[in-house]
């Protein structure tokens, strides 16, 4: 057993308290613990935090990374199951990129209406964060 919590947690860039939480979740396996009760891990549990880390950085749910952990553990199934979870999260990301797009032309639209010239009482821009009905569509 090679690494502490806080050697693995600096070696991922994972928080303590998130490896802690992966373990909770049964994401990582419960280390070994050592005489003085601390957490001892192996080159696996290195890899499969990074493994898990990278997927959180790519977007992945919780229950994705769950099904593809269980897909890797048995490297003998067909990878059909990745396929459709990679291409799942590509629309869920597409789907988030078209809604900031919204966001991001109903901002500027809301921006652009005032000059700072005026008093806070007759601020478009207050005004139209107060009231959704001023928005020009859905965001």
């Amino acid at each position: 057993m090679k690494y502490s919590i806080g050697d693995l947690s600096r070696r991922t860039g994972v928080k303590v308290a998130t490896i802690r939480y992966y373990e909770q979740e049964g994401l990582i396996e419960d280390p070994v613990r050592t005489e003085g009760n601390q957490r001892r891990y192996r080159d696996e549990d290195l890899e499969r935090l990074g493994f898990i880390r990278h997927c959180r950085d790519l977007g992945l749910p919780m229950e994705a990374i769950r099904r593809l952990l269980d897909l890797s553990a048995h490297p003998e199934r067909p990878c059909a199951d990745a396929s459709r979870i990679a291409a799942e999260q590509l629309v869920a990301v597409r789907e988030r990129i078209a809604r900031l797009q919204k966001l991001e032309s109903e901002l500027a639209r809301i921006s652009a209406s005032c000059d700072g010239g005026h008093t806070a009482a007759d601020c478009s821009i207050l005004k139209a964060f107060a009231d959704h009905r001023l928005c020009e569509g859905e965001h």
